[in-house]
């Protein structure tokens, strides 16, 4: 099960970091990765990070703004976003990935998602 938190109400230029807690004891045998879905629109990747965190990825969107990292020790990984936008606003869903034969930037590629958490950054 993930926990998906720390969300709210930001203005533009503000920061976040968001927090996503897994219950079990295989955290790490997952990839975890993080993805946003504005109204109207389909969910889309944010970042991902490997198992043991030595492997990183963004969407170009993001890149040089967010920081994801993991603690394994807490089955946690966070996501930290500076620099915020407006265009930035979504439900953020952190997502585990045992790993398959989708790309990591595809949906289909994990197997649990957490409940989502609310970023709203205003202008």
């Amino acid at each position: 099960q993930l926990q998906a938190y720390g969300g709210g109400l930001v203005q533009a230029g503000g920061s976040l970091r968001l927090s996503c807690a897994a219950s079990g004891r295989t955290f790490s045998s997952y990839a975890m990765g993080w993805f946003r879905q504005a109204p109207g629109k389909e969910r889309e990747f944010v970042a991902v990070i490997s198992r043991s965190g030595s492997i990183i990825y963004y969407a170009d969107s993001v890149n040089g703004r967010f920081t994801i990292s993991r603690d394994n020790a807490k089955n946690t990984v966070y996501l930290q976003m500076n620099s915020l936008k407006p265009e930035n606003t979504a439900v953020y869903y952190c997502a585990a990935d045992r790993g398959g034969s989708y790309s990591h930037t595809d949906t289909r590629e994990y197997d649990y998602w957490g409940q989502g958490t609310q970023v709203t950054v205003s202008s």
